[in-house]
């Protein structure tokens, strides 16, 4: 008889996940679906009341789910609240924003906070995280949520670019770092999604139509679209994958 392989898990129970920016869009349905996919799920925003009906909802279906209020740019809080709640073997470093300015006119109020956000704070709770997945000995993933604009740029959107691009440097050297400790870091990249971060753009219904006829499946992203790539990443079915980045673009970036 000739031995089959097997096939590994899509599953993520008896691990403790991490999620930041979870108090909508992509960080909320991260975190809905790692805990379907088994994990005990923290969210972590500074909208404690989002957060906790979230939780709520997760605990009703019988999943396990923690809220903590928490600003990722405070960085002695970050470490702190991962302390209190590490370690975690799956952290998805989502919180991040974007602000739309032409290159000419931008901002430094703009520029400070985009890269407070999402570089710094994305250094921050990673660094802590993968410290308590080192000093626990048991390995881990970690999940960037980059963007399309971490590959290619974006009009009025240089900082943001830049931003991006950076998280995709620092998921590769994080992964090369990591490696021998059984860590893997990867990253998503959404293109346009349907979340309360593009809704302002994507109310014109004019400006919505051209982006969907320009995306080849030829529709705008939503958020579940992003969900299984996460789990995925997350989880032993991806156990060789590790500095990679995973475009979910409809498959913009092709073109």
């Amino acid at each position: 008889m000739t031995d089959l392989p097997t096939t590994p898990a899509f599953r993520l129970d008896g691990q403790r996940a991490l999620v930041t920016g979870a108090s909508g869009g992509i960080g909320r349905a991260a975190a809905v679906a790692l805990a379907e996919a088994g994990a005990e799920v923290v969210l972590a925003a500074r909208t404690l009341s989002a957060l906790e009906a979230t939780a709520a909802a997760l605990t009703a279906k019988g999943r396990k789910a923690t809220a903590v209020a928490l600003d990722v740019t405070d960085r002695a809080a970050a470490r702190a609240a991962v302390q209190a709640h590490g370690p975690f073997t799956v952290l998805v470093n989502n919180a991040g924003t974007n602000i739309r300015e032409p290159f000419l006119d931008v901002q430094d109020a703009s520029f400070d906070a985009l890269l407070d956000l999402n570089t710094r704070a994305a250094f921050t709770v990673a660094q802590e995280v993968a410290r308590g997945m080192v000093a626990a000995g048991q390995g881990g993933s970690i999940v960037n949520v980059s963007s399309v604009n971490g590959h290619v740029a974006g009009m009025n959107r240089s900082v943001y670019t830049g931003t991006k691009h950076a998280l995709e440097g620092f998921t590769k050297a994080w992964a090369v770092e990591l490696a021998k400790a059984g860590i893997r870091v990867n990253a998503v990249c959404p293109g346009f999604v349907d979340t309360p971060l593009t809704e302002g753009i994507l109310s014109d219904p004019a400006f919505r139509a051209r982006e969907a006829r320009r995306i080849p499946l030829g529709r705008i992203l939503t958020v579940e679209d992003v969900m299984g790539a996460i789990v995925f990443l997350a989880s032993p079915a991806a156990a060789g994958i590790t500095g990679a980045s995973l475009l979910i673009d409809g498959g913009l970036c092709s073109i």
